[in-house]
């Protein structure tokens, strides 16, 4: 189509959320293709979409990743809270993109994916390894609008992230590229392993397996000289994980919660421990095709720092049921898809 493109999908990642879609956690419209982070080649361009979004040539045979979401540009959100993140009309790739649509390719989880005019396609550098921009595909970009956008991390601050999941590595990589102390807690052990193995975080503190809830926040005032931390950064998804949370926060600290994407229910916690701590609690929602751009141009910096590669897990197309059960379970870090 004019301005739009198609892309021979290389790898898919299967994010937390798609796990959340097949369970039924989110209304979606059905039928639909899954997958909304990936990265491709280009196979055909339409007229006027021989520039990605940078402004660089783009010709059949390049290597891009996009961003899952266009925004419309125009409601209150976007025009006036300029936060399009909050856009009410936001549309994305693997997520509300039906089949029944002029182009049923629509999501990463298949060869190809038809990507509209409006899209923010960023070609990727040559010296690129594919593999490692996929390791953060989704949660890369996530966490640079959480913490570019809503709370920047301060040089020298503690930082402590719950949960080692995708999002919680890419919180703790880039609180650690910014100059932060990182104390990362989650489980199961053999993701607490793969995260010191990649080098990402500063201390680990297993808490799944052990379900040791007092012990973690006993080993993070420890850390702190009895304090807590300046940004306690929430990437876990467990609802119950909010109200510890701000108890590992110094007084006048920041709670920033990015993990409950879906709605996991209700949690008791104790907002005596906000006005007490005088604590800054901020949500922080997505991202836009911006954060995407960013996420690739600070990927080289990551992927020298952090053994990146190491936490993707590649499986064939038709294993997809295969991968997702390895997601949920936890045994691996983060599952690819090669079409």
């Amino acid at each position: 189509m004019p301005g739009g493109l198609t892309v021979a999908c290389q790898y898919a990642g299967i994010c937390g959320t798609d796990l959340h879609l097949a369970r039924g956690h989110l209304d979606v419209p059905t039928p639909l293709v899954l997958g909304h982070e990936g990265l491709g080649t280009v196979y055909e361009l339409g007229d006027g979409a021989e520039r990605d979004s940078n402004g660089d040539p783009l010709a059949a045979g390049d290597t891009v990743m996009w961003a899952s979401s266009i925004t419309c540009g125009t409601c209150h959100a976007c025009r006036i809270l300029r936060e399009p993140t909050l856009c009410t009309n936001r549309r994305t790739y693997g997520v509300n993109r039906p089949t029944t649509e002029a182009s049923p390719l629509r999501g990463s989880w298949a060869d190809f994916i038809s990507l509209e005019p409006g899209t923010t396609v960023i070609k990727l550098p040559t010296d690129t390894d594919p593999v490692a921009a996929m390791s953060f595909a989704c949660a890369g970009p996530t966490m640079i609008h959480a913490l570019w956008e809503r709370r920047r991390v301060r040089l020298g601050e503690t930082v402590v992230v719950q949960g080692s999941g995708p999002v919680g590595l890419a919180a703790a990589s880039l609180a650690q590229l910014a100059g932060a102390r990182v104390i990362l807690i989650g489980g199961p052990p053999s993701r607490i392993a793969a995260a010191r193995a990649a080098r990402i975080g500063d201390e680990h503190i297993e808490v799944v397996d052990s379900g040791d809830v007092q012990g973690a926040l006993d080993a993070v005032l420890d850390l702190t000289h009895g304090r807590g931390a300046d940004l306690v950064i929430e990437c876990a998804g467990v609802p119950a994980a909010v109200e510890q949370g701000t108890r590992m926060t110094r007084r006048g600290g920041s709670y920033l919660i990015v993990g409950q994407y879906t709605d996991g229910g209700n949690t008791w916690f104790n907002p005596h421990q906000i006005v007490h701590r005088q604590l800054d609690v901020i949500g922080s929602w997505a991202f836009t095709g911006a954060h995407l751009a960013e996420y690739i141009r600070i990927l080289p910096a990551l992927a020298k720092r952090f053994d990146l590669r190491a936490l993707v897990t590649a499986f064939p197309l038709v294993d997809v049921q295969e991968a997702i059960r390895n997601v949920a379970g936890g045994s691996v870090m983060k599952a690819v898809l090669a079409p």
